[in-house]
């Protein structure tokens, strides 16, 4: 039998902020993250209209929430305590391309601006994870088909 070592909620926390600290990362880089990766989405065909209309043209809101979304989970700030599923039910016309295509620019975004290899690595994951939770709650059905299902791509291929 393994030991198990027992840590407190803040011992996890300053573990998680040195995991970060390792691979570059910090609040100014999930700031420039989030900034890069929404200029991107305003700027795709595909993606820009569904956030447009979502956002309704008042984009700090947004933007500020999925600073302390990424922020929460890569820094463990404790910042974020939103239910993100339940908005994206509500978007009309959301496809499972609508995914792949965001975990592509998200992919892209990450290869041009995170500070390591292992930064990119950390946020993908996340993200893929992400996406395929989101893909199997939005277009999962009962009798075992995926209704409108696209694969989640892998962003590194």
């Amino acid at each position: 039998m393994t030991d198990k070592r027992l840590r407190t909620a803040e011992e996890r926390i300053v573990e998680r902020q040195a995991e970060a600290a390792a691979m570059g990362v910090d609040e100014a880089y999930v700031s420039r993250l989030v900034d890069e990766f929404y200029d991107r989405v305003r700027a795709n065909d595909l993606l820009g209209p569904i956030f447009a209309n979502a956002v309704k043209g008042n984009w700090e809101p947004h933007l500020a929430t999925m600073k302390r979304f990424w922020g929460s989970m890569v820094l463990a700030t404790g910042d974020y305590n939103g239910r993100p599923l339940p908005k994206h039910m509500a978007l009309p016309g959301l496809t499972p391309t609508h995914f792949e295509v965001w975990l592509e620019l998200f992919y892209k975004t990450l290869q041009d601006t995170a500070p390591s290899k292992e930064a990119e690595d950390w946020f993908i994951d996340r993200a893929v994870r992400i996406a395929k939770s989101f893909q199997l709650s939005l277009f999962y059905r009962p009798d075992g088909s995926l209704s409108n299902y696209g694969s989640v791509p892998d962003p590194s291929a």
